[in-house]
């Protein structure tokens, strides 16, 4: 009896011990692979994808017309297209504000440079509306262009927490190659809503344009450019990457990628890409997007990375077909996207999204053992 006693003891002790102990993290729990593919425009160009505080997908699109469609249920079915602005030209990526929750969508009236418009939705993206900002020019005097880069972020530790930042370019007089040697890549942030944007100093190469970043564990920003110009020592096929500890404000300690293509490798002329940070507290798992393409803009890759861009020792095929811009987003905890990532891209036929989880991307290996290889 006495023995029964203290098995019994045990149990509910070691119950209690279980509730106590926290679920692991949505995104390194689930081994089984998932991936689907569906298509969400049938037109035009240029993606870009976001989640919303309560788990409400966003994405935008648009070359001539500056169009939204909406997922609440994860990713799985799409509600109708809305057209914010027409005409209007997809002025880089939104940015979701962490604090308010509020969506900030950027429109150009064509191609830049060009007048720009900034839209905010208070309700995840159903309606939006047209707001006044400032935009503060950068150390040389330049007011930059949001088009195509990835979405941006709001930093979450540090000095600056609470700031929302976004990646920018500086076009020079126009997008013509004799120009090329002028552009460069920068960031706009903004502490007060996004109503007032000061622009960073610029991403130290010229020929730079269409960039990411991420916010790392430690505070500091990875950013991470495309370059479709080279009059100096680094290749302008793979991508440049350089960092920054003071919230976006300035960029140091170039480096050009090893692993990471910017484009078709026959071409200088290098891609947008997608790049993301997952959730997960204490670890800096990014994924990255673009081609692995020795001629053309086909056969899309997703390169995984467990040390906040260091290495990339991971990497799976997307599509082996057309494949050109991308954007990705993480899904969020307790939501139906909870779990997910999200790829949005330019493929055959218009705008494609995929979604995924990281065991698809490791195939099914657990990521710690990837991070010790």
């Amino acid at each position: 009896m006495q023995n029964k006693h203290s098995l019994l003891v045990l149990l509910i002790l070691l119950y209690f011990i279980s509730c106590s102990q926290p679920a692991e993290n949505p995104f390194l729990g689930d081994r089984e692979e998932h991936f689907e593919v569906l298509q969400l425009f049938e037109d035009e160009r240029f993606p870009n994808i976001v989640v919303a505080k309560d788990g409400t997908l966003i994405a935008t699109w648009g070359s001539t017309r500056y169009q939204v469609r909406r997922s609440e249920d994860g990713g799985k079915t799409w509600g109708e297209i809305n057209v914010i602005a027409e005409p209007g030209f997809q002025g880089g990526g939104t940015v979701v504000d962490e604090q308010s929750g509020d969506i900030l969508a950027f429109v150009e009236e064509g191609h830049p440079p060009s007048p720009l418009t900034m839209y905010r939705s208070t309700d995840q993206g159903r309606t939006w509306e047209p707001e006044e900002i400032v935009i503060h020019p950068d150390d040389n005097g330049n007011i930059p262009s949001m088009h195509m880069n990835e979405h941006g972020i709001t930093l979450r530790s540090g000095a600056h927490q609470g700031r929302l930042i976004r990646p920018s370019r500086f076009y020079g007089e126009s997008n013509d190659r004799e120009h090329w040697s002028t552009h460069y890549t920068n960031a706009i942030f903004s502490d007060d809503g996004g109503k007032t944007w000061h622009t960073s100093s610029p991403f130290p190469v010229n020929g730079t344009g269409e960039a990411a970043l991420v916010e790392l564990s430690d505070g500091r920003i990875y950013y991470n450019s495309r370059r479709h110009y080279s009059d100096d020592r680094f290749n302008p096929r793979m991508r440049h990457i350089a960092w920054s500890d003071d919230g976006g404000e300035t960029w140091e300690d170039l480096s050009v990628s090893k692993e990471l293509p910017d484009g078709d490798q026959s071409s200088d002329y290098g891609l947008m890409a997608g790049l993301v940070r997952l959730p997960v507290e204490g670890h800096d798992i990014l994924l990255y997007s673009n081609i692995e393409s020795d001629s053309g803009r086909k056969n899309g890759v997703v390169w995984a990375s467990f040390d906040g861009g260091e290495t990339w020792p991971v990497k799976r095929v997307v599509v082996e077909s057309s494949f050109a811009y991308s954007s990705m987003a993480t899904g969020r905890e307790n939501t139906a996207s909870e779990g997910q990532i999200y790829l949005f891209y330019e493929g055959d036929g218009g705008g494609n999204i995929a979604r995924f989880n990281l065991a698809w991307v490791t195939k099914g290996r657990d990521w710690r053992e990837l991070l010790q290889e």
